[in-house]
C-alpha cells in the first residue's frame, strides 16, 4: 500500500484531484478542513497532506496562510499547480430555467462570478464547505438547484452537467502545497516561503528587510501581507523567494532578516513547480 496522504475533502474536490496528480498510488484520506489536514500530518495519521494555497483569480487561500503562520508541526515539502475547470451540475432532467439556487465553495463562486451574474442574476448563491459538498447539497435540495463542481463530483453523486468550463478566466489555476513534518532537501531549483512581522511600525522598516534580499541578488517571487489578528494595523508579511534556506546566500539573508524582525518563521524550502 502507498503512503497515506491527507487532503481537503470530501472526494470529488479539486484538492483530491491534486492529491491524485501528486501520487496516484497513495492511500488518500479526506478531512473536512485545512487545519484538520495539518493535524493529521503532525500527529502521524498521514505522512503528507495536500491543501490549496493560491488561486490565479481569487488569490491566496487565507485558511492555509493562517495555518502556516500560527500553527507548528508541518512544513511545505512540495508544490504543484492544477488547472481548474468548473462545471455547472444539476439533478438529471433539470433545465436552465428551473435553477433558483446555486451551491459551491466561496472560492469557486468567486472564480465563476461573471458567469453567475450574467446567466443566473436572480439565483440565490449559497456557500458550501467544498465543491463536492455543494454537489451533495444540490442533489439533496428540495428546490430546483445547481452546483459548481468538478467532473469527478458529477460522477460520484450522479449529477448531470448543464454547462462546462464556466470559470471567468480560461487560464484559471490553483497552486497546492504538500505538507509534511520536514521540508525538501536542496535541489538547486528551489523556493522558500516564510513570514515575518515587526515590533514597531516606522518608516523604512520593510525596505530594510527587503534590501537584505536585493543586496544578495535573491529574487522575491511573491510578497503579501495578512492581519496579525492581534491589533488593528498590525500586519504579518509573507514572502516566497527563489532559493533554498540551506544555500549560503539565502541562509545569510534569512539570518539578517530574523535579527530585524519580531516574528520570523520559515514555512519550508521545496522544489519550484516547473510545469512537469
Amino acid at each position: 500500500m502507498g503512503k497515506r496522504i491527507a487532503y481537503l475533502g470530501p472526494p470529488g474536490t479539486f484538492t483530491e484531484e491534486a492529491a491524485i496528480l501528486y501520487d496516484e498510488t497513495a492511500q488518500l484520506i479526506p478531512f473536512p478542513s485545512i487545519p484538520a489536514v495539518a493535524v493529521a500530518v503532525a500527529s502521524g495519521m498521514a505522512e503528507e497532506g495536500v491543501v490549496p494555497i493560491e488561486n490565479s483569480i481569487e488569490g491566496s487561500v487565507t485558511d492555509t496562510l493562517d495555518l502556516l503562520i500560527h500553527e507548528s508541526g508541518v512544513l511545505i515539502r512540495k508544490e504543484l499547480v492544477l488547472p481548474i475547470e468548473h462545471h455547472l451540475l444539476v439533478k438529471p432532467g433539470t433545465e436552465v430555467s428551473d435553477v433558483k439556487v446555486i451551491f459551491s465553495h466561496p472560492q469557486a463562486l468567486g472564480q465563476c462570478r461573471r458567469f453567475i451574474e450574467r446567466c443566473f442574476p436572480k439565483a440565490d448563491v449559497i456557500a458550501a464547505l467544498s465543491t463536492a459538498a455543494a454537489v451533495e447539497e444540490m442533489m439533496a435540495s428540495s428546490h430546483p438547484a445547481a452546483a459548481i463542481g468538478t467532473k469527478r463530483a458529477a460522477q460520484l453523486y450522479g449529477a448531470e452537467t448543464l454547462a462546462k468550463a464556466i470559470q471567468d478566466q480560461a487560464s484559471n489555476v490553483t497552486r497546492f502545497v504538500i505538507l509534511a513534518p520536514t521540508d525538501h532537501p536542496l535541489t538547486g531549483f528551489d523556493k522558500t516561503s516564510l513570514c515575518f512581522s515587526f515590533a514597531e511600525d516606522r518608516p523604512g522598516v520593510l525596505c530594510e528587510v527587503l534590501q537584505e534580499f536585493a543586496q544578495r541578488n535573491i529574487n522575491l517571487a511573491k510578497v503579501e501581507s495578512r492581519p496579525s489578528k492581534e491589533s488593528l494595523g498590525n500586519y504579518i508579511f509573507l514572502v516566497d523567494l527563489e532559493g533554498h534556506h540551506e544555500e549560503p546566500q539565502v541562509s545569510e539573508a534569512l539570518q539578517r532578516v530574523q535579527v530585524k524582525t519580531a516574528l520570523f518563521k520559515i514555512f519550508g524550502s521545496y522544489p519550484r513547480f516547473g510545469g512537469e
